[in-house]
């Protein structure tokens, strides 16, 4: 009887198990006594010993010992290496060259190496440095400059080229599978078989993945030409990554997996066995193992495949599971009756498994977080391996001495080989293969320079680790026994220090724990989530306003699913405009002590993560959202509940402001929603809630769960109906003493002058509006990435996010090629009904909304400026993904909310341009940019005014306590939701004295005059903060001046006091008092107002203040003005993208 489900249930067990009693276990299986270690340590040291004394140690590991990671040059050199060949323009190129190679130390560095093309690079890469810095320095030095200096920047261009494609050379074989063969024949002849490797990113789309089809089978085609030995093992073999066979190898779309993805590897694979040679299925990333093992099981199972032992999986052993996928791959070998060939590795992308698991709060992390625990695994996994040999054929993949010597001294008399990667390893083997009758196999990349270079990088930054074997083996100040140290008593020393990589779960300790992940690519998780929401695929909610005192009185609406109309969720009843008067009367602020509101605001997260799946099925049933936004939405809430809890304690002396209305939208119906009263409540106030209307049933839901963890009734009501009457009721009612909003601009102006004409002229606006969102991708930037953040942050949600990007703009130099790769994966979205887990793009919320988008694709087809549409289900709220063509975003005068991304082109000196077009349109929520270029980003950030902005990353998703969340002009009034100063808006401040407002002595000319006489405070960070978050994520808050803040006084002495409380702020006062209030409307060039006077003269400030176009400009009638002067930028940078994550891999250990 098979014994596989057992080992896959066993396996899927160990993905995210603790890895303290997994080493224990696999230490134990691996068997090695005191004496054994020390007899490889001792073999092991004198190999290094031996390559130290080599004339020609290898490139590879020359190279590391001069420039590793842990100097700023090596870094400069990598971030060079993994741009500059696909850049096409010149000025591009002289940008990027300017950027990586100035300012360093390359001096250092010369006559250092060893090797004539190291210290040959290191004085030309000086050199180019000290052209492009233009330093005073005479001699040699300053002869050379000139002499270049006289040539030109073409000059510097081509030998910084060369330099890279050299560089390039000495770890990829060949350009084409005919080059690799023949560059590889000399090593043949000194009994070194192959194995190939195409290089490539993994398919966006399906073009791509036909593409990288045909090239595997072209290269097995050649090399079946040199496949002339009975043994598979003499034969060269390639290897085949499952990402580049099909565009969407994922859990969720398993079964297209095993339909195309099955159909073209199975193809290859019997080519290979057609031709004897061996085909090795390569390791990716942890959340594909599970998947990959089925399309295995698949195509392993042909029975033309039947007497040929070139099968071959490739086990990754820094992975949990690596183990029992041997004990799965074995018993499958046996059960089919096949020889199969496995090459053990150590895993490679490690740095990326440890950041994902952060980012999407996982359990634990699917590797080991200890190298030495990886080295432990690698050898308990090759003693399995060799146990096995009876039906695998052992392949150890290592460049390491220590793991070579310790499988010698386990292998004995065994048949097995080593395999090592071209360009790194040479000298050990060479060594190895004299000492002992053993086999070895090249790993050879094969691809070209566009290819290759990204490749070598990630190479370069693995082994660049200060823990790695290659980056030591030359350092003669490390002892050889050091460089090989047994790592069994490593794993002993590391069990008691503190060095542990931060589980998911603390990155935000002590502050707060991280919210729960849901893992959507584990087949267990899945499972459990599935179950949980089907219980709720057809439940019918009958749901009604939530009042402190009696029952609603307003009408019954019926709720149905914007992507099902058949599908009725059930309905709500509203509150009418008299249970508004008598809730604001019931409203009374939560009293309770700060701890006490804390502790329920957390078990009220906890109630949201226990009731995931009823909330999951709302939100998909009737909100249209995904399962993947359903996550990110429960994730978030959770976030603001833990995170407003704890920064409460900071407000714990403080009044609440009273009676807050919150006033969310249904684009995030349990999020935003959950954010805004959790603040209200946080601080003590009463909160009167009116959710969107589209969406009540979530609300009411979330509501009833806060009043379970302990919110009184009186301090939450639930005031379900329209905007134009409940909302509007709301915030113009004289008793309300704050409003917090999520929405339109537009709705957020008239809010302010409702608040202004009759409601409470004093209380808070904390509006976040909606934004013209745009991105630069310039020729620097990796396309497959780009494309991947561009597809997310258009069309995730529907586009229906008002971080959305709606502005792309591509460098002429590569949009050709981009923009084909970029239509080609909007085709790969899938649109269907939300609730199917394999669904990319829901509806749009309603009809209505659907007629405006509709509308204004109408207008750019008519104009001959559709680019691109992907297809979608018939069905009157599904919106075809879009592309179209602009000049730039002063085309756009509105904001579409869906998917709809607008399209331009730019030359490289056109950035400052359109900064100046940024700008311009007063917007100011996100921006997004791709670039290696340090100094380009750098200018960005400096230059636009948005509030928060993403670098090599989508810019979609703000997490709360990591990216504070808010724009500025025409997108929001700040403080940023989710960060430090949000719930400074929700507590009271001292109010100035109330002083009557005189008649106005200055005419509105004058009060003009005043103003532009008023020097506007330079653009320069007050503060900067450095948030927490996920390891490979820098999130830099900074706070800037608001600009001119008008004191009005009402007296001379106030206006006096106000302006210093300005200076002390950062921004600039200009005192005007005695000008006609007003004169609010017209004025320019100011951008807040402080008046301390009564009620009659408050209230004519903020009406005239609202009557004015553009932004919502605060009011500031309370003492403690600091945080009202000023404005809250954000910065996200993804410190991983030019190829991994620097400071992780630098630590070791």
């Amino acid at each position: 009887m098979t014994q596989l489900p057992q080992i896959r249930s066993r396996m899927r067990d160990l993905h995210l198990t603790d890895e303290v009693p997994l080493i224990a276990q696999l230490a134990k299986y691996a068997a090695l006594s005191e004496a054994d270690r020390e007899t490889i340590v001792v073999n092991a040291a004198a190999l290094v010993e031996q390559i130290r004394g080599d004339k020609n140690p290898g490139m590879m590991e020359v190279f590391l010992s001069e420039y590793g990671l842990s100097n700023s040059e090596g870094i400069a050199l990598m971030c060079l290496a993994e741009a500059l060949l696909r850049v096409p323009d010149a000025q591009t190129m002289d940008d990027l060259i300017e950027d990586k190679l100035t300012d360093r130390g390359w001096a250092e560095h010369v006559g250092k190496s060893d090797s004539n093309l190291v210290n040959a690079s290191t004085w030309a890469l000086m050199l180019t440095g000290k052209v492009l810095d233009e330093a005073d320095e005479p001699g040699v030095f300053s002869a050379m400059r000139g002499l270049v200096k006289r040539m030109g920047e073409p000059v510097i261009r081509r030998a910084v080229r060369a330099a890279m494609k050299e560089m390039g050379n000495q770890f990829v074989l060949g350009e084409t599978i005919q080059d690799a063969v023949k560059r590889g024949a000399k090593r043949k002849t000194q009994g070194y078989t192959y194995s190939y490797d195409m290089l490539g990113e993994a398919a966006l789309t399906d073009a791509d993945a036909r593409v990288f089809t045909k090239a595997y089978a072209d290269a097995i085609a050649h090399l079946a030409k040199h496949s002339t030995n009975k043994h598979v093992r003499n034969n060269p073999g390639i290897s085949i990554k499952l990402s580049a066979l099909f565009p969407r190898y994922e859990l969720a779309h398993k079964p297209a997996v095993m339909d195309v993805l099955v159909k073209r590897l199975r193809d290859l694979v019997l080519m290979a066995c057609e031709a004897n040679m061996g085909l090795n299925i390569d390791a990716e990333e942890a959340d594909r193992l599970d998947l990959s093992l089925d399309i295995i099981a698949d195509v392993l199972a042909d029975p033309r495949l039947v007497g040929w032992d070139g099968f071959g999986v490739v086990v990754q052993a820094y992975g949990k599971r690596c183990s029992t996928v041997l004990d799965y791959l074995y018993e499958l070998s046996g059960q089919l009756d096949r020889k199969i060939m496995v090459r053990l590795v150590k895993g490679a992308y490690w740095d990326t498994e440890i950041k994902l698991a952060q980012v999407e709060a996982l359990t634990d992390f699917p590797v080991f977080t200890k190298k030495c625990g990886t080295d432990i695994s690698y050898i308990s996994c090759a003693r399995k391996l060799l146990n096995m040999a009876d039906r695998i054929y052992p392949q150890f993949a290592t460049h390491n001495a220590h793991s070579v010597h310790a499988i010698l001294h386990m292998a004995k008399d065994q048949r097995f080989e080593f395999q090592r990667l071209h360009g790194m390893g040479g000298a050990l083997y060479d060594h190895v293969m004299v000492d002992r009758d053993i086999r070895c196999r090249i790993y050879a990349p094969v691809g070209v320079h566009d290819d290759l270079l990204a490749y070598l990088v990630r190479r370069l930054l693995e082994n660049g680790a200060n823990s790695s074997f290659v980056n030591k083996i030359l350092d003669d100040e490390t002892p050889a026994r050091a460089v090989v140290a047994d790592p069994f008593s490593a794993w002993n020393a590391a069990l008691a220090d503190d060095t542990w990589v931060t589980k998911p779960a603390d990155i935000y300790q002590p502050e707060r724990k991280n919210s729960l992940g849901f893992d959507i690519n584990s087949v267990t998780e899945m499972t459990r989530i599935d179950a949980a929401r089907n219980a709720f695929h057809t439940t019918t909610w009958n749901v009604t306003a939530q009042l402190a005192k009696g029952k609603p009185s307003g009408g019954v609406d019926s709720i149905i699913n914007p992507a099902d109309e058949t599908d009725i969720l059930g309905t709500a009843q509203r509150a009418s405009v008299t249970d508004i008067e008598r809730a604001i009367a019931a409203a009374k602020p939560w009293n309770a002590p700060q701890a006490e509101r804390a502790l329920v605001l957390n078990k009220i997260a906890d109630l949201y993560e226990e009731n995931f799946g009823e909330l999951f099925a709302i939100l998909s049933r009737e909100a249209g959202k995904t399962l993947n936004d359903a996550i990110s939405e429960i994730r978030e809430a959770v976030d603001f509940l833990r995170y407003y809890a704890a920064q409460s304690a900071s407000f714990a002396s403080r009044a609440p402001q009273g009676k807050f209305v919150c006033i969310s939208p249904w684009n995030f119906p349990l999020a935003i929603f959950t954010g805004q009263i959790s603040a209200a409540l946080a601080t003590g106030n009463a909160v009167l809630a009116k959710p969107a209307e589209p969406t009540p049933i979530i609300a009411t839901r979330v509501v009833e769960l806060m009043y379970a963890a302990g919110v009184p009734h009186s301090a939450l009501q639930l005031l379900i109906g329209t905007g134009a009457e409940i909302g509007a009721t709301l915030v113009a009612s004289p008793n309300i003493d704050g409003v917090c909003f999520t929405g339109s601009t537009t709705t957020a102006k008239r809010i302010n002058s409702a608040m202004a004409a009759s409601g409470n002229p004093s209380a808070p606006l904390i509006a976040e509006t909606g934004g013209l969102n745009a991105m630069i991708v310039d020729s620097t930037a990796l396309p497959e990435q780009a494309i991947r953040d561009i597809v997310a942050s258009s069309f995730q949600s529907a586009g229906q996010r008002c971080s959305a990007l709606r502005m792309l703009y591509v460098q002429s130099d590569v949009a050709e090629k981009f923009l084909t790769m970029l239509y080609g994966a909007m085709d790969e979205l899938v649109a269907d009904t939300p609730w199917l887990a394999n669904v990319d793009l829901g509806p749009v919320i309603t009809d209505v909304a659907a007629q405006g988008i509709q509308s204004h694709i109408d207008t750019a087809r008519a104009e001959n400026r559709i680019l691109h549409q992907s297809n979608v289900p018939d069905g009157a709220k599904f919106i075809r993904p879009t592309a179209i063509r602009v000049n730039g975003i002063a085309d756009m005068k509105e904001e579409i909310f869906g998917p709809v991304l607008h399209v331009a082109t730019f030359k490289a000196d056109e950035i400052p341009r359109i900064v100046s077009d940024i700008n311009a349109t007063k917007y100011g929520l996100t921006f997004g940019v791709h670039s290696r270029i340090d100094a380009r980003v750098h200018d960005l950030c400096n230059t636009l005014n948005i509030g928060n902005i993403y670098v090599n990353r989508n810019q979609i998703g703000a997490v709360v306590g990591s990216q504070p969340f808010g724009g500025e002009g025409l997108s929001g009034t700040g403080p940023k939701a989710g960060g430090p100063d949000y719930l400074s808006l929700f507590v009271q401040v001292e109010q100035g004295e109330q002083v009557p407002y005189l008649a106005p002595t200055l005419t509105g000319k004058q009060a003009q005059k005043i103003l532009d006489g008023t020097p506007h405070p330079e653009r320069r960070v007050l503060e900067i903060e450095n948030l927490p978050g996920p390891t490979g994520e820098l999130n830099v808050l900074s706070t800037y001046a608001k600009g001119v803040i008008l004191c009005l006084g009402a007296t001379d002495e106030q206006a006096a006091q106000q302006a210093e409380l300005v200076r002390l702020a950062g921004s600039e006062p200009c005192i005007a008092v005695g000008m006609d209030l007003n004169d609010l409307s017209d004025l320019t060039g100011f951008a807040g107002v402080i008046l301390w006077s009564d009620t009659a003269a408050i209230r004519l400030a903020r009406a005239a203040l609202a009557k004015r176009a553009g932004a919502l400009l605060p009011l500031i009638t309370g003492t403690d003005i600091a945080r009202r002067c000023i404005l809250e930028r954000h910065v996200c940078i993804d410190t991983t993208a030019a190829g991994g994550n620097v400071a992780l891999l630098a630590a070791g250990g």
